[in-house]
């Protein structure tokens, strides 16, 4: 029988009230601020449309000084937004909501952090196509670099070597996050860690996580297959040589307890990417940064898939024009869906203003891949504006 659903935004946001309630007891520091943007575009695929919207981010930060090397802070944020996807001869779509951005209450010293409430996790070294985006979708297109946070309870330890260890339990998460097509249970823990460790020219870390799959949105006979248990686990390198170097994969196996099926250990998905870059003496500096990924679901760890293995390839080039313009390319190949994807941008960075202008050209279905974020259909332009204070 499945609980009520209970506001998970009560408990982070209720201790950040009570923080800020009682601050008057300490010398606390309160900084307001926030990010207006908005954006106009219009773009081709089966038909012609336009899209047009507003958002703010206003964010509010409490800093109290303890006794001892501990600090104390909470931050909280809500997003607002409103957008309009018009097509010809359609009614146009709306959208407006507020939710809630970021919320969580912190303790920290130099060498320890614990963090809970509302909040972003991420971690690992790809930027464009990325195993390890378990927590977050950022999507290296977005000037604003938005995701949506998660509820839960973050520990961090660093060494004085180097060595750092990562704990968290999540908890009150239901929509999808990450690489996810289906959300967890909510009112079941998802629990996890990561450790950290220097190379001589680098670092490598192995991450792993657990969580309760809810399918009873999707299947609801036999009930059994409501829940499945869904372990992952992670390694990731990094190194530079004078090139950047860098290494992700991940293992993640779903456990089957469907009726019939007791010969059958569940499913196994696999990726794997290779990254690199380095920046070129042209002119003001020519970065370049290439990755590639193959990704395989199959019923053994390291068995044949049960379709062919889907292998993508993504470059990036970006180059400076002066001290506040950039220009930037993005283009990622579908091997096996034979798509093409391709993205530029210039942008403009002011002390308080950011402006930019982005074209792309998809194929009018985009293909379902990890590229962070997903992928625009079809062609078309955006100019976008963004005011910080």
């Amino acid at each position: 029988m499945k609980q009520p659903s209970v506001p998970c935004i009560a408990g982070p946001f209720s201790l950040a009230l009570i923080v800020v309630t009682s601050a008057g007891a300490w010398a606390a520091t309160f900084d307001f601020n926030g990010r207006a943007s908005g954006w106009l575009g219009a773009s081709r695929d089966s038909s012609y449309r336009v899209l047009t919207g507003l958002r703010y981010l206003p964010e509010v930060r409490l800093s109290i000084p303890t006794s001892g090397e501990y600090a104390f802070d909470a931050e909280a944020s809500i997003n607002g937004f409103a957008s309009v996807n018009a097509r010809p001869f359609d009614p146009p779509d709306v959208d407006a909501r507020i939710k809630p951005y970021r919320g969580f209450v912190r303790l920290s010293s130099s060498q320890f952090e614990v963090r809970a409430g509302l909040q972003k996790i991420s971690f690992g070294s790809a930027t464009l196509l990325r195993p390890l985006m378990w927590f977050d979708r950022v999507d290296p297109r977005d000037p604003l670099e938005l995701t949506d946070g998660v509820y839960g309870l973050l520990a961090r330890y660093y060494f004085r070597n180097n060595v750092n260890v990562w704990a968290w339990g999540l908890l009150g998460n239901s929509s999808p996050k990450g690489w996810e097509q289906l959300g967890s249970v909510r009112w079941k823990p998802e629990l996890g860690g990561r450790a950290q460790i220097p190379l001589p020219r680098g670092e490598a870390a192995a991450t792993y996580h657990h969580r309760t799959v809810d399918y009873s949105h999707v299947i609801k006979i036999p009930e059994m297959l409501d829940e499945q248990e869904e372990d992952r686990l992670g390694l990731d390198a990094k190194v530079d040589v004078g090139i950047g170097l860098w290494v992700e994969g991940t293992l993640t196996h779903v456990t089957s307890r469907v009726i019939g099926s007791e010969g059958w250990g569940g499913s196994w998905t696999r990726a794997a990417m290779a990254g690199t870059d380095y920046t070129f003496g042209v002119g003001n500096g020519l970065a370049v940064m290439a990755e590639h990924m193959l990704v395989g679901v199959a019923s053994e760890p390291f068995g044949r898939s049960f379709s062919s293995d889907a292998h993508l390839s993504a470059l990036m080039l970006s180059y400076p024009i002066g001290i506040l313009d950039n220009l930037r390319g993005i283009a990622l190949y579908d091997w096996r869906g034979k798509g093409l994807y391709r993205y530029l941008a210039w942008q403009r960075t002011l002390d308080k203003w950011l402006f930019s202008v982005a074209a792309f050209w998809n194929p009018d279905t985009p293909a379902q891949f990890g590229i962070s974020g997903g992928s625009a259909a079809g062609k078309g332009v955006q100019a976008t504006a963004v005011f910080s204070h």
